[in-house]
């Protein structure tokens, strides 16, 4: 809506850039933002900026409120996000099923649902749910955020073992259903994203490690996804990290690889699958053998210190079904990659913040997508705890 400036107009690409300037002035101060407040932020005229607020009202991005407290002359009336409109549909692809979630211009997510499929049905389902959306809240849908598991570079799914997909057009696909745009967006990418929006200010490298039915990793830099010139950065999980008589065989055909000791299933056990609820995890890692979690801890340091080494990143991330672990697991990884170091410094490591939804990263990467703003810390948590 705002993020496609002709180059060839550049009144109206400055008007736009001006109504994103605009838009996340309010965003950021939902409920206390005023037109005044805008002309002093920006620089611009008083005038100007209650245009700027008379076409975010008409799109029903934002909504007048109560009058602010005065400062001594007329009260202004304050500006908030409209939450009541436009809608972000949220698809979490698994291989066996997909999450769903409508998110509000708030963060906060007002409709969810899981679906289920099997590899044969699966493009059938996902197509009738898109269009089931559509039926229902079509006029209010402003875009469409796909998280995948895979390599993809925001149209096309590049690569997925886990869907089985290879050079899948899916965006083109969704929005002839949807008839809005759509942003496919990595699993992995999409929690990076998510986890770098809790910080107010985020600066330098942040690394993301996510532990499942495979191994992934993303970076961050300053906030903003740094995903490299082939859309490959953060592919770790085949990685050699473990040598001689403990390397274990991974499905990739190789031993040792970072995926064949420290993803879930070579910790947990076959039952573990990607599609299990949080109780069911826990299930398994209660009855799990703690000598293989800790050999899963000790490879995850491994690339976890040579990684950090290289970005010296503010702070590692561990997500995924992998925060189930608990504190001996985290521990375990702070001390196997504690040692010293000469020239290096010790990196901070925790988990992903439980509060934030799963929608979250798939949503806030729309939305930036389509409109240029970011939601605040505590928007991004309005969706709730992760079910």
């Amino acid at each position: 809506m705002f993020t496609h400036d002709d180059a060839l107009d550049t009144q109206a690409a400055v008007r736009r850039a001006n109504l994103r300037r605009a838009l996340q002035l309010v965003f950021q101060a939902s409920g206390s933002q005023t037109r005044a407040g805008i002309a002093r932020a920006t620089g611009l005229t008083a005038a100007t900026a209650s245009s700027l607020v008379a076409e975010l009202i008409e799109h029903r991005l934002i909504a007048e409120g109560e009058q602010a407290v005065s400062t001594g002359g007329k009260r202004a009336t304050t500006l908030s996000i409209d939450a009541e409109h436009h809608l972000i549909l949220v698809l979490v692809v698994q291989p066996t099923s997909a999450y769903l979630a409508l998110v509000a211009l708030d963060g906060s997510e007002v409709a969810r649902r899981s679906v289920s499929y099997t590899t044969q049905t699966r493009d059938r389902v996902l197509d009738e749910t898109v269009a089931e959306v559509v039926a229902a809240y079509g006029a209010r849908l402003l875009a469409v955020g796909v998280q995948v598991p895979g390599t993809t570079d925001g149209r096309t799914v590049l690569e997925s073992v886990q869907l089985e997909w290879h050079e899948v057009p899916l965006a083109e696909r969704f929005e002839t259903i949807a008839g809005v745009p759509v942003l496919l967006v990595n699993d992995v990418d999409a929690e990076a994203i998510a986890e770098a929006g809790l910080d107010a200010a985020p600066s330098g490298y942040r690394l993301f490690i996510h532990s499942g039915g495979g191994i992934g990793a993303a970076v961050t830099l300053d906030g903003e996804l740094a995903p490299g010139p082939r859309d490959r950065a953060g592919e770790i999980g085949h990685v050699q990290v473990v040598f001689g008589e403990a390397a274990r065989p991974c499905r990739c055909g190789r031993r040792g690889c970072l995926e064949s000791a420290a993803a879930m299933g070579p910790m947990l056990g076959e039952e573990f699958s990607d599609a299990l609820d949080v109780p069911a995890v826990r299930t398994l890692v209660s009855r799990a053998d703690q000598t293989l979690i800790d050999d899963g801890a000790r490879a995850l340091a491994r690339a976890i210190k040579l990684i950090g080494a290289l970005l010296d990143p503010i702070e590692v991330v561990i997500g995924g079904p992998a925060t189930e672990l608990g504190p001996r697991f985290l521990e375990r990884v702070r001390a196997e990659s504690g040692y010293p170091a000469r020239g290096t410094a010790d990196v901070p490591i925790r988990y992903a913040d439980p509060r934030v939804a799963p929608s979250a990263g798939a949503a806030q990467a729309a939305l930036t997508a389509v409109l240029g703003v970011r939601w605040s810390p505590e928007q991004l948590r309005a969706g709730g705890p992760r079910p």
